[in-house]
């Protein structure tokens, strides 16, 4: 029983480094190379637009709203150094003001000069008359700043679709890969993970890889070079200011490295309780009917709460990181506006610094912190992506067993298809778990043109045997020979070619019937299709279904009966054109009216085939040129139905209970 729902290597303490998983997932991203080169240099100009908009504020502040300090001589101040406002004596609206105030200007040729406390004497009208050069150039200044925040989101969106669209491309491919792989993956990964943590790769995983490319590394470097730029220009503009204000980098540094060494350990907890949540709820839907049938719904709820509650504690954990991880960081953003506001004040009453130093300032260190109060909410994303990459990583990992591929036509050759001359079980020992061993020495042989079938008990391994036989698994000792050659030097897509399989529990798709029978082959003339349909003995079912072949099928094909299962998958069987076909139980679960039609339908099957029967009922078994008996994992017994008979061994026995 797995207490870890499939998600053990998480619990593990050694974690692969994020350059080397990154590393692995990096030829996903080379075919996009330019596109993301080009979203660089769009970066690139929108953080000089956005540190540009906080530096025009300056320059309106100190030429056009409160003018640059100068010197100013009035006979009310000899010496002082005032800012003033200088204006044209040329026009005459000019002229008339200066002369209706001639104690408040200073005339200097053709310039008189008012000092910027005294503009206060004026009327609103004469005011607007002096400083009507300053109002026409703030109104195309103006202009020019609402044309940089255009450029501005002109520039984001170009950059963020362009990095949306090339995180599409890189999943879609990504995805297409991992599906692929998924599919060629031997057997024994199926059998050992839930179904819904490989779904969940294909799936959640890859989508948070799509987080990290557009939501984290793009922004990452936006980041980096706006608070590059910005600690530039802070110096630039007064380095006092600077140094009082970038003081605080190594407070937030290590508030930052608290979070993130809290945030991963509760983060590896919650994607577990997540795992286990998903995997008791598809494991809820999948065995509903022995819920409900067994009364299980309060004891299954009651598991499922515990769960859930588990989960709710760890979100609780990680929001309470959160509130004071955000909080902490607004906190020291207020603190050094304020050291700012009073510092830098002093400094413009004092003179040192323009009011447009202090803008800009408060201005930039407004961006600066924006970043940084991001980081939770970046963190949060690459340590989500990472598991994920983590877990794509260990699955594509995987070695598909023998190599096998969707694509036979890769290799010369595969672009024919073998026949079937002749199969040899040598001496096969074989397990699911390795201290228990399911096949002992096990040895059979068969023909081409010959039916063999294997019989025995309930879990004496005949499954099992099949299993090896469709290149599931790979024996632990002997060898298994395809027309003289090992198993394991066949290419898959060729060894399957040769062969059907009808098993004791077909699967079916949520797709039309005709797709179930013919899947790839539906080349197949109609003249062909009519034909198989007729020796699978499903004609009276396709005729009684509304749809015909183009019937959608529930999943699983739970609108059909066991019967009428059994009987499409003898067609599909029969679509393959196989020389070989290994029926697997393929009549245990159907009434005796159903078994005798699909008997006949089988025995069409097989003439002028090699066959494999698995039966558990003898009556199928005796049309085989041979029978092996099969108990407790070893061939007890072989030979025709009747020589097998008057041993009067164990195949005897199972004959004689059978007809009692």
């Amino acid at each position: 029983m797995r207490f870890d729902y499939g998600y053990e290597e998480e619990t593990g303490g050694s974690r692969r480094y994020p350059k080397l998983v990154l590393g692995r997932l990096l030829p996903f991203l080379r075919p996009y190379l330019g596109l993301l080169v080009f979203s660089s240099v769009l970066v690139l100009l929108i953080t000089g637009v956005e540190l540009a908009m906080p530096y025009f504020t300056k320059i309106v502040v100190d030429r056009f709203i409160v003018p640059a300090r100068q010197p100013l001589l009035t006979e009310k101040a000899p010496n002082a150094n005032r800012p003033g406002v200088v204006v044209d004596l040329r026009q005459p609206e000019v002229q008339t003001i200066v002369r209706q105030h001639t104690d408040l200007f200073l005339i200097q040729g053709s310039q008189a000069t008012i000092a910027y406390e005294d503009l206060s004497a004026l009327a609103p009208e004469q005011l607007a008359v002096i400083r009507r050069a300053d109002i026409r150039s703030l109104f195309f200044l103006t202009l020019f700043f609402l044309a940089f925040v255009g450029a501005d989101f002109g520039l984001n969106f170009l950059q963020r679709f362009i990095m949306e669209y090339t995180g599409h491309n890189v999943m879609h491919d990504l995805r297409l890969q991992l599906f692929r792989h998924v599919q060629q993956l031997p057997m024994a990964m199926f059998t050992s993970n839930p179904v819904a943590r490989l779904v969940t790769r294909v799936t959640n995983d890859v989508q948070n890889m799509h987080e990290l490319l557009t939501s984290v590394l793009s922004m990452f470097f936006k980041d980096f070079v706006l608070l590059a730029g910005i600690a530039a220009l802070l110096l630039v503009i007064d380095r006092q200011l600077a140094m009082m204000a970038l003081a605080v980098l190594p407070i937030v540094g290590l508030a930052a490295l608290g979070f993130s060494n809290r945030m991963r350990s509760v983060f590896r907890q919650l994607r577990i309780k997540v795992a286990e949540i998903n995997t008791r709820f598809a494991e809820t839907v999948a065995g509903i009917k022995v819920i409900q049938a067994y009364g299980r719904q309060g004891a299954n709820r009651q598991f499922f709460q515990h769960l859930n509650r588990s989960y709710f504690h760890l979100g609780m954990q990680q929001i309470h990181v959160l509130a004071l991880f955000l909080p902490a960081i607004e906190m020291v953003g207020v603190m050094v506006t304020a050291l700012l506001v009073y510092f830098g004040g002093a400094r413009v009453l004092a003179g040192s610094i323009s009011l447009g130093d202090l803008v800009a300032f408060l201005a930039y260190m407004k961006i600066f912190f924006r970043p940084i109060r991001d980081l939770a909410d970046k963190y949060n994303i690459f340590q989500n992506a990472m598991a994920s990459a983590e877990r794509i990583v260990d699955l594509m990992d995987r070695e598909p067993e023998n190599r096998q591929t969707d694509e036979p036509a890769k290799k010369a050759g595969s672009k024919f298809r073998p026949r079937f001359e002749s199969l040899e079980v040598q001496n096969v020992n074989f397990g699911y778990n390795p201290k228990e061993p399911v096949l002992k020495n096990v040895s059979i042989e068969l023909r081409a043109g010959q039916t063999i079938a294997l019989v025995g008990p309930t879990g004496a391994g005949k499954s099992t045997l099949v299993n090896l036989l469709l290149g599931f698994y790979s024996p632990w000792a002997g060898q298994i020979m395809v027309n003289g050659r090992s198993i394991e030097k066949w290419e898959q897509a060729q060894l399957r070619s040769m062969l059907a399989w009808v098993p004791q529990e077909s699967f079916f798709f949520s797709t039309s019937l005709k797709d179930n029978i013919f899947g790839s082959h539906r080349h197949l003339s109609r003249a062909e299709i009519e034909r198989i349909i007729d020796s699978a003995g499903c004609r009276q079912l396709v005729d009684s279904l509304p749809g015909g072949l183009d019937t959608e099928l529930t999943e699983g094909a739970g609108n059909l009966s066991s019967g009428q299962r059994q009987l499409i998958a003898v067609a599909r069987a029969l679509a393959r054109k196989p020389d070989l076909v290994i029926m697997d139980e393929a009549t245990s679960h159907i009434d005796s009216q159903t078994e005798h039609l699909i008997q006949k339908t089988m025995a069409r099957l097989a003439a002028g085939r090699s066959c494999i029967l698995v039966a558990h009922r003898l009556s199928t078994a005796r049309i085989a040129d041979r029978i092996y008996v099969i108990s407790q994992g070893r061939v007890v017994e072989e030979g025709s139905h009747q020589s097998l008979m008057q041993a009067g061994n164990l195949y005897s026995r199972l004959w004689r209970l059978q007809q009692e």
